[in-house]
């Protein structure tokens, strides 16, 4: 294998983790809204802008998740 083809194997290799903590960054994003969601539901709380910019939040994240999810199947 030439040394070029082993830099840009490093590289894809790199952009590939990138991608993948970026991915995992989201998701565990989506699990501490989730949390609290949840706890806001159960306090029968009157706060229904914090539950509106969780759910934004979320279909952020995940709409973020499907893109580099997207990009590592180039």
């Amino acid at each position: 294998m030439s040394e070029r083809s082993k830099d840009e194997l490093i590289e894809a290799q790199k952009q590939v983790i990138g991608v993948l903590f970026e991915v995992i960054k989201r998701l565990q994003a989506n699990n501490d809204l989730d949390e609290e969601y949840f706890q806001i539901i159960s306090e029968d709380s009157k706060n229904k802008t914090r539950l509106n910019e969780i759910i934004v939040e979320r279909t952020e994240n995940a709409e973020i998740v499907g893109r580099l999810l997207k990009e590592l199947e180039i």
